[in-house]
């Protein structure tokens, strides 16, 4: 691809169009006039792009994550709190972001439920979900929307799968569960993805219009609910693309027994997935609007 750094993974089903190395990665120049820009890039002076940030007690690495975000391609950033018991609020209004304030803890996923419907109530053509944990290279971001701001993708993923998690820092316990987790999902929904359980991701609104994520799981399950119903729903591609990850004290992490229950609710997702498929359980979750070819 031209324009926009890196190249992505673009699967449809089982369909891989190109691939890239965690190392591809560059920096954004500076803006051009609309007329002089690559097709990625000019697509990106056209089409709104907003990211959204589910906070929960991010005050320590929230702006290290900002300032890692390509301000200039991105048109508004909202954070939704949940509740947060430090200092996320502040020093999100002191960075001069969008803030929601949830009255009460709504989990995860209800936290991305409400980062969704304000994204598209902005007007977003593109929402790239980030966790302001610090984990995540925010640098990355123009090569994760530009599958989807190009047309070649509705659904995309910043895996770290493509590189090293474990020289990141990634606990082995957490590695081989991804991995175990992942291949699971690739069999019971036909695709070759290195990875589901990222906290990087971009969608486009065709997308968040058509799949009924508000029935969605208030809990760190959500995101895979989320990907089953894309992949019932037909008719969307996902892709995705290298992304290193660190981990550290500071960043946020789900522990070894909050993961246990996540990888049991994941199994449970794909159970449903499969009986839906076979007609043997019909989930409402899973019946989505088929989008227009």
């Amino acid at each position: 691809m031209s324009g926009l750094p890196g190249a992505a993974r673009v699967v449809g089903r089982s369909r891989i169009l190109s691939g890239m190395s965690p190392n591809e990665a560059g920096s954004v120049a500076a803006p051009l006039p609309a007329s002089e820009r690559p097709p990625a890039e000019a697509a990106v002076a056209t089409q709104r792009v907003v990211i959204v940030m589910p906070a929960y007690n991010a005050a320590q690495t929230l702006e290290r994550t900002y300032q890692d975000i390509p301000h200039e391609i991105i048109d508004r950033i909202i954070l939704v709190d949940d509740v947060s018991q430090d200092e996320t609020v502040d020093v999100a209004h002191d960075l001069g972001l969008d803030v929601i304030i949830h009255r009460q803890n709504l989990g995860y996923g209800g936290n991305q439920k409400t980062c969704y419907r304000a994204a598209l109530e902005a007007g977003a053509d593109v929402v790239v979900m980030l966790h302001p944990d610090y984990q995540y290279d925010a640098t990355r971001i123009p090569a994760l929307i530009e599958p989807i701001l190009t047309g070649q993708a509705d659904l995309m993923l910043g895996s770290r799968f493509l590189g090293d998690p474990l020289a990141g820092g990634m606990p082995r316990y957490k590695y081989f569960s991804n991995r175990f987790l992942t291949t699971v999902e690739n069999l019971v929904f036909g695709l070759h993805l290195s990875e589901y359980h990222t906290g990087l991701r971009a969608y486009s609104r065709r997308l968040l219009e058509t799949i009924p994520y508000q029935l969605n799981s208030n809990d760190f399950v959500f995101d895979q609910e989320l990907i089953a119903q894309v992949v019932a729903a037909g008719g969307f591609k996902i892709g995705e693309i290298a992304v290193p990850t660190r981990y550290f004290q500071e960043a946020s992490s789900v522990g070894f027994r909050r993961s246990i229950v996540y990888g049991l609710s994941t199994m449970r997702v794909v159970a449903r997935y499969l009986l839906h498929r076979i007609g043997a359980v019909r989930s409402r979750k899973l019946r989505a609007r088929r989008p227009d070819s």
